[in-house]
């Protein structure tokens, strides 16, 4: 299975790294994973064909890598501007409980909450017959590059955020080439990290509580995803474990089909603009907060998971307020 890094070099050069077997090894030519997906794209190859066409050079130890911090985020920018951040929510069997219970107070009995009907409407209609359009999923917009962080760098909550909480899913990365075709470059382990005080509030503060930064695992894992993705989510505060629960993803557990996830983001025409990177969230169950956890400045997410052989760790901190200031021209 072929995973693609990038990582930080000792002079802190950007090198691509293909790891299929034991050994991860430069890939030579090219200075980002942009750059090497852009020459598939132009030559008309798949990412494993491309390296192979340019060859792999010298070994790389991760475990080294890793301990230095120079394990870098798996694809990046130029202009983090122009890199996509957005997702899907309750997407995944179960994934409407802690939903569901957040928004109940303003319900009836009778009556589901919004979440409850949005997670049936996947569950009926998710996963259509090929050539089929299948029901739309909920759908959150999460930022831009400048929003998303490698794995043993800060999560940054926000000063005048209410929370800071985790959300361990998986993400795919996709680059739009030049006649406006969106391509899977392959998938990674993410933080999604939000914030669910402010979400339990109002439903309608949801793209309010999106709007944070976000991790990605090191690895780019190329190629289908398996049905069945389980993994672990920890949080560690000092020397305890204050949480750690297993969470599912892959088809086989999810209500909708990545197909049709993939389908309902990019039927938009200004999501397929040449030259873009995108990010997309699939969601998740697994939640902290569901099971009473408040977080605090210092704690640290971990979040691991097979086939994905490295982790994503990232130490949740807290913005100084910065007051804004808007100005007439």
């Amino acid at each position: 299975m072929l995973r693609i890094l990038q990582v930080a070099s000792l002079s802190g050069d950007v090198q691509v790294v293909a790891w299929s077997g034991d050994t991860p090894r430069v890939v030579n030519g090219v200075s980002s994973t942009y750059e090497l997906a852009q020459k598939a794209i132009a030559a008309g190859l798949s990412l494993a064909q491309q390296i192979e066409a340019l060859g792999l050079g010298d070994e790389v130890d991760l475990d080294v890598a890793a301990q230095s911090g120079r394990l870098g985020l798996p694809v990046s920018h130029p202009d983090p501007a122009h890199f996509i951040v957005a997702g899907t929510g309750l997407t995944h069997l179960g994934s409407a409980d802690g939903r569901d219970k957040m928004h109940k107070a303003a319900q009836s009995e009778e009556k589901p909450t919004d979440s409850m009907r949005m997670f049936l409407m996947g569950v009926e209609g998710g996963k259509p017959k090929d050539g089929e359009v299948g029901a739309q999923p909920e759908w959150f917009y999460k930022g831009n590059g400048t929003q998303l962080r490698a794995t043993g760098e800060d999560l940054v909550s926000p000063s005048f955020a209410l929370d800071g909480g985790e959300e361990p899913e998986l993400a795919a990365i996709y680059l739009i080439g030049p006649d406006g075709t969106p391509f899977r470059l392959g998938f990674c382990l993410s933080n999604e990290f939000s914030d669910h005080v402010t979400e339990k509030g109002n439903y309608l503060w949801l793209a309010h509580s999106k709007l944070r930064q976000a991790a990605l695992g090191p690895e780019l894992l190329v190629g289908e995803l398996p049905a069945h993705v389980e993994g672990t989510s920890r949080i560690r505060r000092g020397d305890e474990v204050i949480f750690e629960k297993p969470f599912l993803s892959g088809e086989a557990n999810m209500s909708h089909s990545i197909a049709n996830l993939e389908y309902h983001n990019f039927k938009y025409d200004l999501f397929r603009q040449p030259g873009d990177l995108h990010v997309h969230f699939f969601g998740t169950a697994t939640l902290s907060v569901s099971h009473g956890i408040k977080t605090e400045a210092g704690d640290v997410f971990e979040i691991d998971a097979a086939p994905f052989k490295l982790p994503l760790v990232n130490r949740l901190a807290v913005a100084a307020e910065t007051p804004v200031a808007i100005k007439a021209l």
